[in-house]
């Protein structure tokens, strides 16, 4: 059997923004230097409709919106640059190139897009990897929850289960 050649030039990593994330992106970083691929880093900020109307009898629907909003920018500046005193995924990414660079001889890669979205997680993350032309998704799990989610996260597993594309899933640390 003759294996095909693996052929990785675009990721996307998927990204909650914990700090446990950053072990995630240790390998999407590896992978692209490894391929000299373009990685698109993702945060999707969760639309909730059942909060939405359990809110709403709070607050004015333009004022919930008004927060969302609030919450998707304050998320796209975690990403793009410091916020509330937490580095930048970027800038974190750049700083885990500085800390390998001495047992890889070059760590390169280029950021192809940083995109904040709303909405479905799952749903998101597919959508992307599919309008990006992506190779491969990269993203972490917690493994917390029910029986069924005891070795991968439910958003990882449904990923997974429903991506056309290689799903690169990373355990990430529990503390």
């Amino acid at each position: 059997m003759l294996l095909p050649k693996v052929h990785i030039k675009k990721i996307l990593y998927a990204t909650d923004l914990s700090e446990n994330a950053l072990h995630a992106a240790a390998y999407a970083v590896s992978l692209a230097n490894l391929y000299d691929a373009g990685l698109t880093i993702l945060n999707v900020v969760e639309d909730s409709p059942l909060l939405d109307e359990k809110i709403i009898g709070y607050v004015s629907a333009e004022k919930w919106e008004a927060i969302k909003k609030r919450n998707e920018e304050d998320a796209r500046q975690t990403i793009i640059s410091k916020a509330g005193g937490k580095a930048a995924i970027g800038d974190a990414l750049e700083n885990f190139c500085k800390t390998v660079q001495e047992d890889m001889v070059d760590c390169t890669f280029r950021t192809d897009d940083i995109l904040v979205l709303r909405g479905n997680p799952v749903e998101e993350i597919l959508k992307q990897s599919e309008e990006n032309n992506c190779d491969i998704i990269v993203m972490g799990t917690h493994g917390t929850g029910s029986f069924a989610d005891a070795m991968i996260g439910s958003t990882a597993r449904r990923v997974v289960r429903r991506s056309q594309k290689p799903v690169f899933v990373v355990r990430l640390p529990e503390d």
